[in-house]
């Protein structure tokens, strides 16, 4: 689906509910399907949160995750511990492309049988379950919080638990607390002391109920689209905590730049436009990265200098990131400067009009580019990407008075 975004103007207050965040799900199911006592609400109605349930629920010798990294690293743990069940493990073409080195080196060191299908260091995977001995690896951190996680998922079912040493710089720590929280909400004693990572055994699991906090990914869509809103423009959404596991929360606090006020509310929270703004922006993104295309897009809408680091994690996402970044920017008429971990636009040019904004099979580059048509109109190519994390997207984004058609 190709779509058409005519120029629009959003109604003055609106409301909207998204679904639970994807990160939060991924980890709780796989939790649940290592302790079944556990029950989930408001579980993300996102493709990756279905593939990661199919996965969890499948009976098939051969696994199919399509463009869902999350599961496959998560994956890549769970059936390194399933004793006598042998799966293989693959993906779209781009997921064969993304390295999975580390974090086989790091299995295999807890006593994992697994082997590479097709090129050596990347999916597909043949694992073959068996009984993990091991307690104590080491691991490099500064590549993707997503492996550091995967360990520590199935590290409470090992026999001795986990001691998890991490090597180098460590990225996306709040991911790690992500997973490190919910592991003591279902009662698992773990500790994160400078660079190493302990988690204790726990065989068994009192019936517990956790309910997921609604995705603040998602929800950074909607900040870019009241900062490029007029002032006093409010939108109320649901369901949010002040105090958040997940890192994107950080939105709170970057938007106050953008003239975005953030009200918590018991369970929602309310952002309102104001009329102050700041000129030029730097941030470093090391903790948040998936929420970089989308302040991108809002300094382009706003015509704000922006440099933004510590974003080396988006060269292994479902493109390149930072390259699709620079060569979708600049197809408005703005020249965007990357290296290896940044990004830098440092004058911005008159919007140029009716450009076609391709999305790379990457479900952010279409939702963080929508919000740029309260100002100019254009086209996306493949828009229902968005189905990846948020397939209610166009939906909501129609409600609150955006205008396209499809082609």
């Amino acid at each position: 689906m190709n779509i058409t975004l005519q120029k629009s103007k959003i109604a003055k207050e609106s409301i909207i509910k998204i679904t639970g965040s994807k990160s939060e799900s991924n980890r709780l199911l796989l939790l649940q399907a290592l302790y079944p006592n556990i029950e989930i609400s408001n579980v993300s109605n996102s493709d990756d949160s279905k593939l990661m349930q199919k996965a969890l629920s499948s009976d098939s010798n051969t696994i199919d995750i399509h463009h869902a990294g999350t599961a496959m690293r998560f994956l890549s743990a769970y059936f390194s511990l399933q004793e006598g069940k042998e799966v293989t493990l693959t993906g779209s073409s781009r997921m064969q492309e993304r390295p999975i080195k580390i974090l086989v080196d790091a299995l295999r060191d807890l006593g994992a049988n697994i082997s590479y299908v097709k090129s050596e260091d990347f999916p597909p995977l043949k694992i073959k379950g068996e009984v993990l001995n091991k307690s104590q690896v080491s691991l490099a951190a500064n590549v993707s919080s997503q492996y550091i996680s995967a360990l520590l998922l199935i590290a409470p079912r090992l026999k001795s638990g986990l001691e998890l040493t991490l090597q180098g710089e460590i990225t996306s720590v709040p991911y790690i607390k992500m997973t490190l929280n919910l592991l003591e909400q279902i009662g698992v004693t773990a500790s994160f002391i400078d660079n190493i990572i302990t988690v204790e055994p726990l065989s068994k699991v009192a019936h517990k109920k956790l309910i997921v906090e609604s995705d603040w990914s998602s929800v950074s869509y909607f900040y870019s689209i009241v900062a490029l809103s007029d002032v006093g423009t409010k939108i109320e959404l649901s369901s949010y905590k002040e105090h958040s596991l997940q890192g994107d929360s950080v939105l709170s606090t970057i938007y106050k730049d953008f003239g975005v006020e953030t009200s918590f509310n018991k369970t929602s929270i309310t952002l309102t436009k104001l009329d102050n703004q700041q000129k030029q922006v730097s941030y470093n993104l090391t903790n948040a990265p998936d929420i970089a295309q989308t302040i991108a897009v809002t300094c382009l809408g706003l015509e704000i200098s922006c440099h933004l680091t510590g974003l080396h994690t988006l060269k292994i996402k479902e493109t390149d990131r930072l390259v699709a970044l620079k060569t979708e920017i600049e197809k408005f008429g703005t020249q965007v400067i990357i290296s290896n971990d940044s990004l830098t636009i440092q004058k911005i040019n008159p919007l140029k009009e009716n450009v076609d904004v391709a999305t790379y099979h990457d479900h952010r580059m279409a939702m963080a580019f929508a919000p740029l048509a309260l100002r100019v109109g254009f086209n996306i190519l493949e828009a229902d990407v968005v189905t990846k994390s948020y397939p209610d997207f166009w939906n909501d984004l129609k409600s609150i008075g955006f205008s396209f058609t499809e082609f």
